[in-house]
């Protein structure tokens, strides 16, 4: 039987460290300077380099938790059962926190661009729609147990992502310049 402590602790319980999480801040902050100073090309650029910088971070966790994964059960129990576990369910979590970067920073993008609420939306969309149903379908109807939860996580971070990227590669870099601007010159003569 796996104690509560048996189950894997991920790299982003580090105090202060969770995957994009800095990326995301960065990204809403530029991308929204960059527009409110009419600079459209720059917010776009802005974009490509914290997604670059998250994809690097990602790839970075993620392989680490992959080759560690036989040997991290070992820091929180010796029981074999739960290293066994831990070491089945690493993988997983690697595949978690490299889509948690990268959708976490398409979500400073958007709310950069003032996009919040579409942001929003896509992320009750993707995880009370399909997120919460993969997971019952996994957990409880497959019986995957631990495993099926996270993977049901998985998928609705999937999803996220996926629109994210088709959001963020509609976005009118120009047209959101204008309107950044119009935001600026509306709060400043109020």
């Amino acid at each position: 039987m796996l104690a509560p402590r048996g189950v894997p602790p991920a790299p982003r319980s580090i105090p202060g460290k969770r995957p994009g999480g800095g990326a995301e801040a960065a990204a809403r902050t530029r991308v929204s300077n960059e527009m409110g100073a009419g600079q459209p090309q720059a917010a776009k650029l802005a974009t490509r380099v914290v997604m670059y910088m998250a994809l690097s971070e990602g790839l970075l966790i993620s392989l680490t938790t992959f080759l560690l994964r036989n040997i991290w059960g070992y820091m929180h129990s010796n029981e074999q059962e739960v290293v066994t576990y831990i070491a089945r369910m690493l993988p997983i979590l690697g595949i978690s926190f490299f889509i948690d970067g990268l959708h976490s920073s398409l979500s400073g993008v958007l709310t950069g661009c003032g996009k919040q609420k579409i942001g929003a939306a896509v992320n009750l969309g993707a995880f009370y729609l399909v997120g919460i149903p993969m997971t019952a379908l996994l957990a409880f109807s497959l019986h995957l147990n631990g495993m099926g939860l996270w993977l049901g996580i998985v998928y609705g971070s999937i999803i996220k992502l996926l629109v994210l990227v088709f959001v963020s590669c509609c976005i009118d870099w120009e047209k959101e310049a204008i309107v950044a601007k119009d935001r600026i010159f509306f709060y400043c003569n109020a």
